[in-house]
């Protein structure tokens, strides 16, 4: 007579109980690429069975892991299919058994919190932004264990909407690969690139930069200036060019693919207005061993004074001039602040302690939900 082994949930190997649910959003896909391929990654290394919920349109060929699978919602983007694109992920959740959702995008959290209760599941948050204030039930107090922040000052930022929930807050550093070499500076004496990012929907955000690159050049200093993004403002900026005289100076190229490779290409990285979001790029240009000119303001966490950039009012002209400045008179000091930059990244921002981070986040927001 065969006698059925059963195992208990203590007997089960840990990885085995973290099946989590990644719920993402276009925007989250986009501008967080590296970082949730670095976790599907990650996920797989530690044979961890993990799922994607996607929109049906979204490109995650590039994020995903072999072993990762994917969930496109809705199923049928059509008409009064509403009921049936919820009931068809429901079910192919069900199928999958995860034990933890994870919302990527604040614009996802009120469909992660219903998700959540549908299933009988806790969730976990990533709040990549900061908010002046939220809906009132945008975090569920009983299934959301947890809340992910990338930054102090968005963590502060939830702490005042939410109270309540501020011991559920933990900061997880973005983690990134660092570049062995500075790309700084050292490609002999080739003309300066200076790179920056940044979506093309209002002009009057490019002003002061472009005025402060005219000055630079009617002084004689050599250089270009690439600008990936795209946009509304695109036409727009296009005039404003013309009319400053810098159209062999300034190149737009557009939402160029993978942007790590056009931000090594730069000698110096500027970002030239304060943001309200994380911004990964800034990381990777300091990963791959740019100088950076920055402003303070907004999510600035990176943003440290001689030690991982040098600092300008972005309202300033002449601030911006100066700063930009500063980097190309002096290319050893351009250097020492890449590389400043990249030590300070390889230190705080690794891979491996994202990801164990995270892992720790999950196996807390299923202990959460049972005691």
């Amino acid at each position: 007579m065969s006698v059925e082994q059963i195992t208990s949930a203590s007997e089960v190997p840990v990885n085995k109980l973290l099946r989590p649910a990644l719920i993402v959003s276009q925007h989250s896909v986009s501008e967080y690429s590296t970082f949730l391929r670095h976790l599907l990654v990650g996920l797989a290394a530690e044979s961890i069975p993990a799922v994607l919920v996607c929109p049906a349109g979204c490109d995650v060929d590039s994020v995903t892991a072999p072993s990762v699978e994917v969930i496109r919602h809705p199923a049928f983007d059509l008409p009064l299919m509403t009921h049936q694109n919820k009931r068809i992920l429901i079910e192919r959740l069900k199928k999958f058994k995860p034990a933890v959702l994870h919302c990527l995008c604040e614009s996802k959290a009120l469909f992660s919190r219903q998700l959540a209760a549908r299933l009988d599941l806790p969730y976990v948050l990533t709040v990549n932004s900061l908010r002046k204030r939220w809906w009132r039930f945008f975090i569920s107090s009983k299934r959301c264990a947890k809340i992910i922040v990338p930054a102090e000052t968005i963590a502060a930022n939830v702490a005042g909407i939410y109270p309540r929930l501020a011991d559920r807050i933990r900061l997880i550093n973005l983690g990134t690969f660092v570049q062995e070499t500075s790309g700084c500076f050292r490609r002999g004496n080739l003309v300066a690139t200076i790179v920056t990012t940044h979506p093309l929907e209002d002009v009057s955000e490019f002003e002061n930069l472009l005025a402060a690159v005219r000055l630079l050049v009617i002084e004689g200093y050599e250089f270009m200036l690439v600008l990936a993004g795209s946009g509304g403002a695109e036409r727009q900026l296009r005039k404003l060019l013309t009319g400053l005289g810098l159209l062999q100076t300034v190149i737009t190229v557009g939402q160029v693919r993978p942007r790590r490779s056009i931000l090594a290409a730069g000698d110096i990285f500027i970002q030239p207005v304060a943001g309200s979001a994380f911004n990964p790029l800034l990381l990777e240009a300091m990963s791959v061993g740019t100088a950076v000119a920055s402003c303070k303001g907004g999510v600035d966490d990176l943003i440290i004074d001689g030690r991982t950039a040098v600092i300008f009012d972005p309202g300033d002209r002449l601030s911006i001039k100066a700063a930009l400045q500063r980097l190309l008179d002096s290319r050893d000091f351009a250097r020492r602040l890449a590389d400043s930059a990249r030590q300070y990244v390889r230190e705080n921002h690794t891979v491996s302690r994202m990801v164990s981070a995270v892992l720790g986040v999950y196996r807390d927001a299923q202990d959460r939900l049972k005691s």
